[in-house]
């Protein structure tokens, strides 16, 4: 009888058995997820689009795929677990830009656009309808 978790089954199939699930965290979370987070922010601040985002974060997938087989005997060439840590990586980056550019229209524009919840902004009440 097989006493594995049917998730922890399924993490071994698509990570690779020799990889623990704590390092798999470590690496696509911490180190990339830092990454990706930062790097989303400095896309924000330079007033990039957001697809900028998902290009950055090709290589930034690829830079953690080869960090999980470098340290920790993963497969380098696993696609479904490029697919998830790119997905991931793009998440966190793309809250992150969405976060920063909500900063930067309230702060910047602080006469027009007051803080709608951390990722938002709205018009303020009493300035006029701008019309394009």
């Amino acid at each position: 009888m097989n006493d594995t978790h049917p998730l922890l089954a399924l993490y071994s199939s698509i990570y690779g058995a020799n990889e623990p699930l704590l390092d798999a965290l470590f690496v696509t979370l911490l180190l990339a997820g830092g990454c990706a987070f930062m790097a989303g922010r400095a896309i924000a601040r330079t007033w990039r689009d957001r697809y900028i985002v998902v290009v950055y974060m090709i290589p930034l997938a690829v830079a953690a795929r080869f960090i999980h087989f470098a340290l920790y005997q993963g497969r380098l060439i696993a696609p479904l677990a490029f697919a998830i840590d790119f997905a991931v990586l793009v998440l966190i980056a793309l809250l992150s830009w969405q976060r920063a550019r909500a900063n930067q229209m309230t702060e910047q524009y602080y006469w027009l656009y007051e803080p709608k919840g951390p990722l938002g902004w709205r018009q303020r009440a009493n300035t006029p309808e701008i019309i394009p």
